[in-house]
């Protein structure tokens, strides 16, 4: 006696009933696993793009708004930093590392970002054609931006002041691009990258200090540490690691207090970012935990009403040899197959979202938010469903071992 087969013939007996349960388990493990997608992901982006970074150091604002727009590049810097003070913080003995960055301006929606060759090696960044910058003007093209604007080493492009795609354009100089990175999935593939004196030269641009080609001249581009400037020139911020855990303790609160800088933690700010946005995760995730729970009491309802009209022919399996232990797995299988299906349809619907909901933001690919991925959780989420059918098949399951077979057949 194949129980799966007799099983599943007993469910498309009924196939409203099945229906039903199917699309309340499916969409209750939908919505579960669409927060997990989204969570996981954004979480994993986080924790790679803030990697080697214990510190931002900018101009007073939001700790916030520092970090999402100097580690993230997904908000607006709050103002510029002088570039003596920052050097002066560099030289503190608790600091192993700094790297300046100078924000501001962006390239059809992509920012443009002057730092040194530190930050490529930060984030373990590889060049895919041609070579880091060496000259001012040159820049460096992420992959995911020269896949979308179809960049090639050798193009020139005009930048535009500010960070959003409608801002004005500076046409009296030209960027050139002369290398491209491989993907590595962080914040670096959506980033074009040159050296600092590049920003302000495109800034402050001077007649006097153009050579024949037009090329500013303003000393040599730099790979490492700080760039040359006079007593006013700014950058945005500076990412710091520090030389050991003392730094933690003493460097945020004398920046904070004694400096015109601020000083933010990546960890911390990303921390606090996630325990505000945990509060709606965990309420939608009860939601779906109740749908999933009420389809669980759904399929108990259904199976134990069937039986009412099937104890016939569970005591004609029984007076055919089937044993009590057959009947009990018999009704079981029923509501495992059921949420096994539901299963199957709310992992589709999961992923189906998550990709669709991706594809309505359009920053996704900045953030690397898809529905193509898998993640461990999801498969517990699976196996809790499943258990939750067993459970509501559970009392049925019983009275079907129960079942006597010569007072069924004498009242039949």
């Amino acid at each position: 006696m194949n129980l799966i087969a007799l099983s599943w013939n007993y469910i498309k007996a009924k196939p409203l009933n099945m229906l039903l349960n199917m699309l309340l388990m499916g969409l209750g493990i939908a919505i579960i696993l669409v927060l997990i997608l989204l969570s996981s992901q954004l979480e994993d982006n986080l924790s790679k793009n803030k990697k080697g970074i214990d510190l931002v150091v900018g101009a007073k604002g939001s700790p916030l708004q520092l970090i999402l727009a100097n580690v993230y590049h997904i908000d607006f810097p709050t103002g510029n930093i002088k570039l003596e003070e920052a050097k002066a913080l560099s030289r503190n003995r608790l600091i192993a590392q700094t790297i300046p960055l100078a924000l501001g301006d962006n390239y059809r929606g992509f920012r443009i970002v002057g730092t040194n060759h530190d930050y490529v090696k930060l984030y373990e960044a590889q060049v895919a054609e041609g070579e880091l910058w060496k000259n001012n003007l040159d820049v460096v093209v992420g992959a995911n931006v020269a896949e979308k604007l179809k960049s090639k080493i050798g193009d020139k492009f005009y930048g535009a002041h500010g960070l959003s795609v409608a801002d004005m354009d500076h046409d009296e100089m030209s960027y050139h691009i002369v290398g491209i990175l491989e993907k590595n999935n962080s914040v670096i593939d959506n980033l074009i990258l040159t050296n600092i004196e590049s920003v302000w030269a495109v800034h402050e641009h001077d007649e006097e200090h153009e050579d024949e080609h037009g090329i500013p001249q303003i000393g040599s581009a730099y790979t490492s540490g700080f760039p040359d400037g006079d007593e006013d020139a700014e950058i945005t911020s500076m990412l710091i690691k520090f030389r050991s855990p003392m730094g933690a303790v003493t460097l945020p609160r004398m920046i904070n207090s004694q400096t015109n800088m601020q000083a933010a933690s990546p960890a911390f700010e990303t921390q606090r970012l996630f325990s505000l946005l945990g509060i709606g995760v965990d309420l939608l995730k009860a939601f779906a935990a109740i749908i999933i729970i009420i389809a669980g009491l759904s399929i108990f309802i259904s199976l134990y009403n069937a039986l009412k009209d099937r104890k016939y022919d569970l005591a004609i399996m029984r007076s055919l040899g089937a044993s009590k232990t057959k009947l009990f797995i018999h009704v079981i299988l029923e509501g495992v197959i059921i949420t096994v299906l539901g299963g199957i349809l709310g992992f589709l619907l999961g992923h189906g979202l998550t990709e669709f909901l991706a594809g309505l933001y359009e920053k996704s690919d900045d953030i690397g938010l898809t529905g193509l991925v898998f993640v461990n959780q999801e498969f517990l989420v699976i196996l809790i469903s499943v258990g939750i059918g067993i459970l509501a098949s559970l009392i049925p399951a019983i009275n079907a071992y129960k079942t006597d077979i010569s007072e069924v057949l004498a009242k039949e």
